[in-house]
């Protein structure tokens, strides 16, 4: 096991200020996970006449059109607001660690940088039982109200471990005995071929560039997804689905 600590959660990159959270997914699930300080929230009398807020979080009320002064443009923010702090680190060793008997998959992003589809991701990395996603740190976009959104609560669920080095990442999960299979339109197995009887860590890279070289070599294979020569590839954020489908339907298979 490695002993050095480089390996970071969600979060970790610099933002400026606090994020803000809006919609009442990305609150509610905020509100309930033991780890997230809540630091304020705003909302309409109507959106917060549906939350049992805690005592000593400060709130005021306010107008809809107020609330759109936080949060992008035309964004349907359902009533309410919430400024948190960001999640503390968490080190990739300590995930592995807690997870030694686990066949569930870990989840490798190489680059992807895009919050919706980041955020989407982590929403199906919590709907087929992700481990964990892991991501470099200094090429993943920081925690923000865009990704938790998109998230719809997957945020405070599903660990995010934010790597200074994600090819020592890599080796470091190989160390305890997952498969690390690279998504790439260009191999010649196919997803379901290609996975592990038992831990499989799936690797996928950004969008049009895919996986850096030095990422495809510190995977154990490359494979494709079965999509139609209709089309070339498919948004990150639905192989990322479809992958995990395909590892969840394996592991369910087994315990069949």
């Amino acid at each position: 096991m490695s002993s050095h600590k480089s390996h970071r959660r969600r979060g970790a990159a610099q933002t400026s200020g606090n994020p803000k959270f809006w919609g009442r997914h990305a609150v509610s699930a905020a509100l309930e996970n033991p780890e997230r300080r809540i630091l304020k929230i705003w909302g309409t009398r109507e959106a917060l006449s549906g939350f049992d807020l805690p005592a000593g979080i400060p709130f005021q009320f306010c107008e809809a059109p107020d609330l759109a002064r936080f949060v992008p443009r035309d964004t349907p923010h359902q009533g309410i607001v919430a400024e948190v702090a960001p999640l503390e680190d968490v080190w990739l060793s300590d995930v592995l660690d807690a997870h030694e008997e686990d066949d569930r998959p870990i989840l490798i992003l190489d680059q992807v940088t895009d919050p919706h589809n980041v955020g989407a991701i982590f929403r199906s990395a919590a709907a087929f039982d992700a481990i964990a996603v892991v991501t470099q740190d200094r090429h993943a976009p920081p925690e923000s109200g865009v990704l938790a959104k998109a998230a719809s609560g997957a945020l405070e669920v599903v660990p995010w471990v934010r790597v200074v080095n994600l090819a020592r990442a890599l080796e470091e999960i190989a160390s305890r005995n997952y498969w690390r299979i690279g998504l790439s339109g260009h191999a010649d197995t196919h997803l379901d071929k290609a996975l592990a009887p038992r831990r499989n860590a799936l690797v996928l890279g950004a969008e049009g560039e895919g996986m850096r070289a030095n990422i495809e070599e510190h995977c154990d294979q490359l494979a494709k997804l079965p999509i139609s020569d209709q089309m070339e590839s498919l948004n990150v954020s639905n192989a990322a689905a479809v992958a995990l489908y395909a590892a969840a339907t394996l592991r369910q298979s087994k315990a069949d």
